[in-house]
């Protein structure tokens, strides 16, 4: 049986203009990137067989 998920801790101070200056910025992704996530999508699309 799977255990329960605890809550997030919220942050406060300089640990959240810390986190909020971290998630503003977007870093590109590269080309290589992508075509890494689109081939592992691929093989977990081929090898998945949901019945809905």
């Amino acid at each position: 049986m799977a255990r329960p998920i605890k809550e997030t801790p919220e942050l406060y101070g300089e640990d959240a203009k810390r986190f909020e200056k971290l998630i503003s910025k977007i870093r590109p992704v590269s080309k290589d990137e992508k075509e890494r996530a689109r081939r592992a999508y691929e093989v977990m699309k081929s090898i998945s067989n949901f019945q809905w």
